[in-house]
């Protein structure tokens, strides 16, 4: 059957919100979104040139389009989240985390079992969670057992069966672990009770549990039973110090989620904040891969879809930095100032932490996958029309006027090139003018590059505001290079990066990745530069001193330092150390000049 061509598909589809698929000509799904209305969405990628080369390449092996009508933006956000997942299309979000959770599992059965579990049976028993780590299931099933007395075994303990004598006490009731009701030594009512208050101590609500600790304690010490009160008070102070470990907010901000993102050229990261009664009692991040140059408020949306879903939260208001469409029945709030602000702001820390950890993490395990990720970020960042695998930086250094210098460092993929470092001694400039001899030192560089035919740079930095820069293009132009290699300047105060032609400076984020590698380039030209002009100072004051000796040349003092290593040493030479070096005429006229007596 003969395909309906595109342009009829899409002028058939309906003004409702729903779900559209695009798959190639073999068949293959390359990717499914969701729209409020499905033929504006679905026109939109067919009606306009688009800046991504990505979402070009995935329109020109559009075939065939399928959708699916749904009643809601909700349901929209659903439906695709469910088939992202099951078809992982090519040219969609990729959500980089495939891992199966833990719970803590209440059992549905009589004197009911707590303990964790990675799998969910349909048997009508409680699952809390899931946990982002085995650590946190087992921090709080300690702090649990380390309050209440519950079973282990797995007994079948209906009541004829206890009333039968079918079961004997185990060694957990003799060590005090459990209060026996497999011999009904417990009445059942008392251990629901005990569910009960795990239930909240799950949740995050502490205070159920603590009143009721403080009541039985104040009983036990009016009937004189201290042993158990000592008990009860211990509990409370496990209790107590559990709680105070969990990150404590407003105490009126209850059930809410909380969401963040920080993005790059790449990859979304999205942080969840889960708080209940005044606490923080879970958080997590997702990594998201961008298919399509996704925008913060697309990946944030398909984030809090996918968290909600895997943890299983009904909470009904969620914290957010912008608006974002979610679905109708959740309270959007997007806080301004105090502590909801606050804890906005603490998800953000912790998506940007995450993001850090996978940087450095891939560092060790794919370098490849880190450098290109930086060289896509700086090519973003710097609004480069390629990535800058190869950048040289200049720097001019001149000291009170004396002994003009320049520096030039190289950085090749984003790592200093130490072998092609390069030194430059001013030649056409007099005195300490930057602007002229960074003018020179670029000239110089690049018209020996193009002689002989060595690559050069996507980028070039010159150490210093709009005088550095326009003399750095001004070389660039008279070797026809305008234009051909994209040339910034960084002034030192404020890190502003100055562009040719435009007055108004742009400023990175202070923790970028890429101010961070343009400052390390800048520092190194400082380094390499500062060092070459003490040197030559340093040398020019040593040659000075002897040259000026009548009798001594230019050939007598290199010998006298090659051999002597410094001037001090020339100075403290005797003669009969002297004369084996220069011969005893001009070992006589030096040793006299130091030893006038």
């Amino acid at each position: 059957m003969e395909t309906t061509p595109l342009k009829i598909q899409i002028q058939t589809l309906p003004d409702s919100p729903g779900v559209y698929q695009y798959y190639d000509k073999n068949g293959r799904i390359l990717y499914v979104g969701k729209a409020k209305n499905l033929k504006k969405r679905v026109s939109s990628y067919f009606n306009k040139s688009h800046d991504s080369h990505r979402i070009d390449v995935m329109v020109k092996k559009i075939h065939d389009i399928k959708h699916i009508v749904v009643n809601s933006e909700t349901d929209a956000l659903l439906l695709e989240n469910n088939l992202i997942k099951k078809y992982q299309p090519r040219f969609n979000v990729m959500l980089k985390d495939g891992k199966t959770y833990p719970w803590i599992c209440i059992k549905n059965e009589r004197f009911p079992r707590v303990f964790p579990t990675r799998r969910l049976i349909k048997d009508g028993s409680e699952y809390y969670g899931p946990f982002t780590s085995f650590k946190t299931v087992n921090t709080l099933l300690d702090l649990i057992k380390g309050l209440y007395q519950l079973r282990t075994c797995n007994y079948d303990l209906a009541e004829e069966k206890i009333r039968n004598g079918k079961y004997k006490v185990c060694l957990e009731f003799h060590l005090g672990n459990c209060k026996g009701p497999c011999e009904g030594l417990q009445e059942e009512k008392k251990y629901n009770e005990n569910i009960e208050a795990i239930r909240n101590i799950v949740k995050g609500n502490f205070k159920d549990s603590l009143q009721l600790f403080h009541i039985q304690m104040k009983e036990h010490a009016e009937k004189m039973e201290f042993e158990d009160a000592q008990r009860i008070k211990e509990k409370i102070h496990i209790l107590e110090n559990y709680q105070s470990k969990s990150t404590v907010v407003n105490p009126k901000i209850n059930n809410v989620d909380v969401f963040s993102i920080v993005s790059d050229e790449g990859y979304g990261y999205v942080n969840f904040l889960q708080i209940s009664h005044g606490s923080i009692i879970r958080s997590h991040t997702i990594e998201m891969k961008k298919k399509l140059d996704e925008t913060d408020k697309e990946l944030l949306e398909l984030g809090i879809i996918e968290i909600r879903q895997r943890f299983s939260s009904m909470s009904r208001e969620i914290y957010v930095p912008f608006n974002v469409d979610v679905g109708e029945e959740i309270k959007i709030t997007v806080p301004k100032l105090g502590d909801k602000k606050s804890i906005i702001d603490l998800s953000n820390r912790n998506a940007r932490y995450y993001r850090q950890e996978q940087f450095k993490q891939m560092k060790i395990v794919d370098p490849d996958r880190h450098v290109n990720r930086i060289m896509a970020q700086m090519k973003e960042d710097l609004r480069l029309s390629v990535e800058p695998r190869h950048i040289e930086c200049f720097d001019n250094s001149n000291i009170q006027g004396t002994n003009p210098v320049a520096a030039c460092v190289v950085f090749k993929n984003g790592k200093p090139s130490k072998k092609d470092y390069r030194k430059f001694n001013i030649k056409t400039v007099e005195g300490p003018d930057d602007f002229a001899s960074m003018e020179e030192v670029v000239f110089r560089r690049y018209k020996r590059l193009l002689n002989e035919e060595e690559p050069l740079p996507q980028l070039i930095i010159v150490d210093g505001g709009k005088g550095q820069l326009s003399s750095g293009v001004k070389a660039l132009e008279a070797l026809g290079l305008r234009g051909k290699i994209a040339i910034i300047g960084i002034a030192k105060r404020l890190e502003e990066l100055y562009y040719p032609g435009d007055s108004i400076p742009l400023y990175l984020d202070k923790k970028s990745e890429t101010l961070k590698i343009i400052q390390q380039l800048r520092n190194e030209a400082h380094r390499f530069g500062i060092t070459f002009h003490r040197n030559k100072r340093s040398s020019e004051a040593l040659n000075t001193e002897l040259e000026s000796i009548i009798g001594i040349g230019d050939k007598t003092v290199v010998e006298l330092l090659k051999h002597f290593r410094s001037l001090k040493r020339v100075k403290e030479a005797t003669l009969e150390e002297l004369a084996p070096v220069i011969g005893l005429s001009k070992a006589s006229i030096i040793y006299n000049k130091y030893h006038p007596e």
